[in-house]
Order: structure tokens, then sequence, then C-alpha cells
């Protein structure tokens, strides 16, 4: 379907989200106010309002609403210049309403902040703007062209020039500020909600693949009676087609295919069902398997652990969250590093420490701060491009791999190896980017309840 906005989106084409049912509630709320307020001040406090033409501009927009609920289904989502338009006709009409009604001198005159601070939120920059525009315009023809109100003995209601002028300057201020308050907000909101959307993405992806194993141990399970169905039937049929070498043949041969499948099926199901990796691995074992994607990307990839190695390292659970989180840092590291980088790993009783370190030119310094939010942006410092200048980064990997683990309990920190104010780190190998990630040990641990519930014996409780 075409997009017939005339106006870009400023939040990744969210410009057909918002219901006109909505709108037309909003502006029913309007109607009913300036109803309320022009009988109030005609009939209660003997205003002398040119009466006749405010029940018009009233008019017109109840025209409006009634020509939206019959023309349009109810669950019509508005595209961007139509609630442009939307938005732009009750600002014209608020103004007429207020000039009607002695301009600034109207203390509702400060509604028409509503709708800017509204289209802020939903729309475009663009949009916005042209909206600010005109409520700015709007507020200004006011502050000087007005029909003045007047009491039932003739006199006239204003306020001084001074409050007239701090009533324009509040509105303006107001258009401003409130509406880049909202739309900043908004937009936060709507970075986070994509960005985690792509950790759920990412998490579901990992999930699949460590499921992947378990499927073929049911499919391995559920294939085996009709696979022994057909090597019966097929050797039933070898032996009554004694006087047809050529069909026996045939049969002989099914017999054999399905012997193969079934051997191949024990194996996988064998797989999916007793190794131990696809429940748990060692920690050594799952940090390989989370870098093994970037092994052959022109980096080397050095593991360092204790001495011992694979005897002491604790098992831990394969946590899809775990092995793509790491993966996606390692990924960063090597996308940034020179020639090499480092996995390292250490262990205490309570806890789990893995350090990621390249020997490239570490984080920007301007950015170091904001490492782990999502999109983020800066200007590509020239050292960056020369490295590689087809990465367009925004931060969207990190913001995965710190959201993943921190699902887990573990406290990401990321520094530089090389400080250009020491002289004593200039040189360094290790001079890059380093994340270090300390997981709580209990929270990759399965108990011994865990390992029963999915039929696995670990080699620690035995």
């Amino acid at each position: 379907m075409a997009d017939t906005s005339l106006f870009p989106t400023g939040f990744g084409g969210r410009n057909h989200f918002v219901r006109l049912r909505t709108m037309i509630l909003l502006r029913w709320l309007a109607i009913g106010g300036q109803l309320g307020a022009i009988i109030v001040a005609q009939w209660m406090y003997g205003l002398q309002l040119e009466i006749g033409l405010c029940f018009m501009a009233v008019g017109v927009s109840v025209i409006g609403n009634l020509i939206s609920l019959f023309v349009f289904p109810q669950n019509k989502r508005l595209s961007e210049t139509e609630n442009f338009l939307m938005v732009l006709f009750d600002i014209l009409q608020l103004g007429f309403l207020l000039y009607l009604t002695g301009g600034l001198h109207n203390p509702f005159a400060l509604l028409i902040l509503g709708p800017v601070t509204v289209s802020s939120a939903v729309m475009g920059l663009r949009s916005f703007l042209l909206l600010g525009v005109t409520a700015v315009v709007v507020v200004t023809f006011l502050a000087k062209y007005h029909i003045l109100l007047h009491t039932q003995e003739g006199e006239v209601l204003r306020v001084p020039d001074l409050f007239v002028f701090g009533t324009w300057v509040a509105i303006v201020i107001g258009v401003m500020f409130l509406g880049l308050y909202a739309r900043r907000v908004t937009s936060e909101m709507h970075t986070m909600s994509d960005a985690l959307q792509a950790t759920q993405m990412a998490l579901a992806r990992e999930q699949k693949l460590t499921d992947l194993g378990g499927v073929v141990a049911a499919a391995a399970h559920e294939l085996g009676t009709p696979l022994a169905t057909i090597k019966l039937t097929s050797a039933e049929l070898a032996e009554e087609l004694d006087d047809r070498p050529d069909l026996q043949e045939d049969a002989l041969l099914i017999r054999e295919q399905a012997d193969r499948c079934r051997d191949i099926l024990r194996s996988m199901g064998r797989a999916g069902k007793d190794d131990l990796h696809l429940r748990q691995a060692p920690l050594t074992t799952v940090l390989e398997e989370a870098a093994e994607p970037h092994r052959d990307r022109g980096s080397s990839l050095i593991f360092d652990w204790p001495p011992e190695g694979e005897e002491d390292a604790p098992a831990i659970l394969r946590r899809p969250e775990l092995i793509h989180g790491i993966r996606n840092l390692v990924q960063n590291a090597v996308d940034f590093s020179r020639s090499k980088v480092w996995i390292e790993a250490r262990w205490t009783e309570n806890t789990i420490t893995v350090r990621i370190i390249d020997d490239g030119q570490g984080y920007p310094v301007s950015i170091i701060g904001r490492i782990g939010d999502p999109f983020v942006r800066r200007r590509r410092a020239e050292r960056d491009i020369s490295q590689r200048p087809e990465y367009e980064g925004m931060g969207l990997g990190l913001f995965i791999a710190k959201t993943l683990l921190e699902r887990l309990g573990a406290e990401l920190t990321f520094a530089n190896g090389s400080d250009p104010l020491d002289p004593e780190s200039i040189g360094v190998e290790q001079c890059g980017a380093i994340v270090e990630v300390i997981l709580p040990r209990a929270n990759l641990e399965a108990s011994r309840n865990e390992f029963a519930k999915i039929g696995v014996e670990n080699p620690r409780f035995q």
C-alpha cells in the first residue's frame, strides 16, 4: 500500500496508528467545553458575545465530527496528513472562537497549547513544526486583533497590555517547551519499545536454536514406529516376491533404506536426549560456542581461563540469554579490533566474571557513558571511517546484549584499555575496548531438582 503521508514522521514510520475515533472523542470533549463556556458567559455572567458567530464556530466542529462518524469506519486509522489536517482545523477553529471572545484577554487562550502538545507526541517533526508555527501566528494575531468583551452595563473587560504581552510570551514558550518535552518523552518511549522488541526477537531466535536438539529427539521417538512398520512390510513383500526378482529388489531396497533412516534417527535422538550440551555445559564450552560464529572474521579469538580449565569450570545451563548476549559482545569486539580479541573467564564460589577485550582503538570518550542505550547516534570520527567505512552503528547490538545479560542478574562495565593521558598504557596489547560481565553463579547453575525435571543427570550431584 502506498504511503499517502506528505510529512515524514520522526518515529520510524509511526504514521498510521492514531484512530479517527480517538480524535473524534477529543473533539466532542472540546465542543462540550466550548458550549458550556459560551452558555455560562452569556446567561450567567451577562457578557455580550457575538452569540451567532460563536455557535457557528462550534457548529463547524460538530458538522466535521458528524461527517467523520458517518463517512469513515470507526476503526479507521489516520495517516500523517489526515491527522495533521484535523489538528490544524482544531487550532484554527479555537483561534476563531478566541477572536470572538476577547483574544488573549480571554483566560481560555491557554487551551491552544493542547493541540500542539498532542501533535508533538504523535506526528513527525515537520508536522509538529508547522502546527507550532501556526499556533504562534494565531496567538500573535489574537494579541492585537480581537472583539472585546462587554458586560450588560457596557463595561469593557480587558487586562493591562503588560499582562497581554505576558500571556503571549507564556503561550509561545509553552508551545515550544511542552511540544519539545512531549516529543522527547514519546520518542524515548518508542525507541525503547523498538529496542525491546528487537531484543525479544533475538532471544526467541536463540531459544529456537537451543530447542532444536529436543525437537530432533522427539522426531526420532515419534518416527520409530512408522519406520518399523515399513521395515516389516517390506520384508514380507520381499518374501512373497521370490518369483519377481525385479520387484523383490525394490522391496529389499525399501527395507534397507528404512534401516538406514532408523539408524540416523537413533543417532540423532541419542544426541538430542543424552548430550548434556543440550541442557548444560562447562562455562568454557558455552563461551566458545557463543564466539564460534566470529572465529573466521579476520581477528584471532584468544580464550583465557585458569589452567585447570574444563575440569574445574562451573557447569551451567545453556541459557539463550547468556549465549546471545556474549555473542553480541564478541561481535562488537571483532568488528572494531585490529587483529586480536581476548575472551577471559574467572569464577569464584558466588560469581562468574567474563571479560571481552580487543586491540582496537576503544570506545569514543564522548559516548562511553551512554553505551548500552538503544539507537545511540553520533558523528563518526575519522578513525571509525577509515576502520569500518561501511559501519552505521546504532548501539542496538550492545543494548540487546546488555538487556539479555541483565535478565540473568549480570552487571556490565564498559571501559578502555588505554588512556591517552597515561603513558604507561600506550603500547599495551590489550589497548581497545573492555567489557566486563559479572554474573551471579547461582543464576546460571541448575539445581538437582531442575535437572531431575528435564531427565538429565548433573555430574556435580553424582
